[in-house]
């Protein structure tokens, strides 16, 4: 008999513990659900909710407010979240806010976290529905994280064979880095390109002084620009020699006639330069006049001594004998 009624205080004892684990485990749950807080029930439409469950918890600014009550279809493809949230969170979070579909840490359950809307506009209310903010796709984020180690690998290939090629003295920079003599002329180079640099520095140094000299008060570029009177005289030597150029040009012009009439025979002068029957007849005249000129002086040197006039010729010398 004792014992049967140690068994049943045993029996009943583990009852009672296991009842108070159930309740303990309900209350639990519950708080973590917020199955016995009052809430208020808000919706939000999602393209997609890649992965988020009934239970999971809803966020704002870092506090678990809430948790996603039911998903449902809604439309053609879009998903509905329903919420439930904490109504003494309801007067920080309005209308205007968004929610988003995140992760509760790198690799954790998917968590709806609402950000807070701006203004003082009305806050929510039951039965609202939030407008949602698509979250970055994570297969997209890998896909684009795979694409971009296959180029890091090719670049890598592509500076390993580039750094062998260099290290090699393939190349112009191979080259350079490599070949001594190249080196040297490579400096040489830079040397001649600084000296250029430096001559062509001095030469502007020395035009810009020249140019400040031309454009000192009292010289002959701002005579030029200034001087009324000696632009008036250079603008009339520029007319006289205008005026000299052109009437070169008539001389010119007439020159030419005259060398024109020249070549003719239809004139003195041309037919002197010309007419070679008119040269032979003026050559024959020249000729007889020069021998009709020895003759007649011969006749005059014969008549002085004849006896007629022999006598004026000696007066004649007398005369001029006596002058002298």
């Amino acid at each position: 008999m004792r014992n049967e009624n140690k068994r049943s205080v045993k029996v009943g004892i583990f009852v009672l513990i296991g009842i108070i684990i159930l309740v303990a485990g309900i209350l639990t749950l519950g708080a973590q659900q917020k199955a016995f807080v009052k809430s208020i029930r808000v919706t939000s439409v999602f393209d997609g909710v890649g992965g988020l469950q009934t239970g999971n918890n809803v966020w704002f600014s870092g506090v678990k407010i809430g948790t996603v009550k039911k998903i449902n279809f809604y439309g053609d493809s879009q998903v509905e979240i329903e919420m439930n949230i904490e109504s003494s969170s309801k007067d920080y979070i309005k209308k205007n806010a968004k929610a988003t579909i995140s992760s509760d840490g790198l690799i954790g359950n998917k968590i709806i976290v609402i950000y807070r809307g701006s203004g003082q506009g009305p806050t929510i209310e039951d039965g609202d529905k939030l407008a949602s903010e698509m979250p970055l796709d994570t297969d997209k984020m890998m896909e684009t994280l795979q694409i971009n180690n296959k180029n890091l690998v090719s670049i890598t290939e592509d500076l390993k064979i580039l750094t062998h090629k260099l290290s090699s003295g393939e190349g112009i920079v191979g080259a350079v880095l490599t070949d001594s003599t190249l080196v040297k002329t490579f400096k040489a180079t830079l040397q001649n390109l600084e000296s250029t640099a430096a001559n062509s520095n001095r030469m502007t140094a020395e035009l810009a002084k020249f140019s400040n000299g031309l454009n000192q008060k009292g010289g002959l570029v701002d005579k030029m620009l200034n001087d009324t009177t000696l632009f008036e005289s250079l603008k009339a030597t520029a007319e006289n020699l205008e005026n000299t150029s052109s009437e070169a040009s008539d001389a010119a012009q007439n020159f030419n006639k005259v060398s024109e009439n020249l070549n003719k025979t239809d004139n003195a002068i041309g037919m002197l330069l010309n007419d070679e029957e008119f040269a032979a007849y003026l050559k024959s005249t020249m000729s007889s006049l020069d021998t009709g000129t020895v003759r007649m002086n011969e006749t005059l040197e014969a008549l002085r001594y004849h006896w007629l006039f022999r006598k004026s010729f000696r007066k004649r010398d007398k005369a001029q004998a006596e002058s002298e």
